[in-house]
This record gives structure tokens, sequence and C-alpha cells, in this order.
């Protein structure tokens, strides 16, 4: 088992200088030692490039790569920085979001000692604009008939981590998706039996504000979770009327419901989840 892995951080950016500066130093303050941080702007104009300017100036942030260009949206500056990580894991960063602390040498240490695991996710907690942790998301065990059928996607980019050889074997985001390209990234490493792992341990806060796709799209990414779920799902992929394929959507998804929060009430998550108090970053 190899006792030192190297991890690459790709952060997509563009015009998030308010909160940029927190993500580079969730990165910075893990003080792992085998890490780079490639920041992959899409030419913003609203002082997030004077940041990664300042930031890759300092002494000690020698593990920050930054580039600034127009690109084709997130999920293209994400391939481009898929493309160029040199670590064994990869590590998917937004520029609103951050890290907490801890939170590399976890993971690596999980990835240590389950070589056989090719993605693993953890919790996190969501954040307001101002930094303030106001719940916590603990998730449940892998369930790729959860993943695919469930309103609501249940694994957490910002506190998910890859190996580099998933990216190796040539996978990338589908670049004609702006909403949902991680759900679609998801159910399809799954279906091609790639080994995800649940870690209980909260790994990053995930910051909810006006401008994030989350909040001010999200009609948009639920469409787009449709389209995805009738092409992956055995079931509605035979049904072309309408009307049946709502009702078995409909069926299916409260099935997975039923699954997902039933886990979760059993063990104990929605006791714990708006005590945020006792969390310190």
């Amino acid at each position: 088992m190899n006792s030192s892995l190297s991890l690459s951080i790709v952060t997509p950016s563009y015009n998030q200088a308010e909160f940029i500066d927190e993500a580079l130093l969730s990165v910075a303050n893990q003080n792992y030692q085998e890490v780079e941080h490639l920041v992959i702007d899409g030419a913003s104009h609203d002082g997030t490039v004077d940041i990664l300017r300042h930031r890759s100036r300092e002494i000690g942030t020698k593990h920050l790569r930054w580039v600034s260009e127009p690109d084709k949206g997130q999920s293209n500056a994400l391939n481009k920085g898929f493309s160029q990580a040199a670590g064994d894991i990869v590590g998917w960063l937004n520029s609103d979001d951050r890290y907490r602390p801890g939170c590399f040498d976890y993971v690596m240490n999980v990835f240590r000692q389950h070589p056989e695991v090719d993605i693993l996710y953890g919790d996190y907690t969501w954040i307001d604009e101002g930094g303030k942790v106001f719940r916590i998301r603990r998730e449940i065990e892998f369930n790729y008939f959860v993943l695919l059928h469930h309103r609501v996607p249940f694994i957490p980019s910002t506190a998910t981590f890859f190996r580099r050889r998933i990216f190796d074997e040539g996978h990338r985001l589908d670049e004609s998706l702006h909403y949902a390209m991680d759900f679609e990234f998801f159910v399809r490493l799954a279906a091609s039996k790639y080994r995800f792992m649940h870690v209980p341990s909260l790994l990053a806060d995930f910051r909810f504000q006006p401008l994030s796709k989350t909040c001010s799209a999200g009609h948009k990414q639920l469409e787009e979770i449709d389209i995805i779920r009738r092409i992956y799902s055995p079931v509605l992929r035979k049904m072309h009327k309408p009307v049946p394929r709502r009702l078995t959507t409909a069926v299916l998804r409260s099935c997975a419901g039923v699954l997902r929060y039933s886990e979760k009430f059993l063990r104990g998550y929605y006791f714990s989840q708006f005590r945020p108090a006792t969390l310190q970053y």
C-alpha cells in the first residue's frame, strides 16, 4: 500500500471575488505537504484575478497554480483542471465553498486504508453568505437506486474525492450540462462499476448565496436531472409515453426517498442537523 499519496484540488472560478479567498485559504491551511491547487478562472473581471495573483506570490503558497482565460462554462473549466491534475487523488472545490480543517489528512488516510475505493464522499455543512454554519448535512451509505431516482442528489461534489485513475481512463464531465453535471458524472461512474464509499465525517462547507446555481437556477438543475434519469434508468428508458413515465418516476422517487430518509432517521441524523452552534471552522 502506498503510504504517501499526492492530492490535486480543482477549483472552477468566475467572478467570485467575495468568496474565493476563503476557498484558497481552506486548502492552504490544511498543511498537507503533497497538494496542488489548480484554479481555472473564466476571465473574471471582479477582482478575482487580483486575489489569485496576491495569494500565489505569498510564501508558502507554491501549491497554488491558476489561469484566467475565457472558457465554455463550469464543466469546461473543471475538465481543464482534471486534465492537468497530477495528484493520486483529485478533489473538486467550487470557488464559493471551503474545506473544513483536517479534511485532507482524514481523506488521504481513508484512501490509504481502502485501495479498492475509487470515489470517497463525506458529510458537510450548509453555510450562509457570511460563512456561518446553519445546518449539518449527514449523508447515507452509497445506494445506486437512491442516487438515480431520488429528487435530490445526495453526493456533495464539494465533499467528494476521486482516484485520478478515473480521469486517466477517460471520464470527464459532460460539457453540454450546466446545472446537473455532477449528478450525471456520479451516475455514470456508478453505472461503470466504480466503487463509492461514504465516510461519516464533516469534510466541507457548502455555501448558499444568491448567485450560486443551487439558489438561482434550481428548476433548471431539476430539468437536467430528469433528462439524465431517463437515460440511465432501465425502467424509464423503455417508457415513451409521458403520462406513464411521470407516474413511474413519481413511484421510483418516493421509494428512493423512503430509503434515504429512513436511513438518516435510523442513524439519528435529524437530531443533530440543526445544532451547528457546536461547530467551529
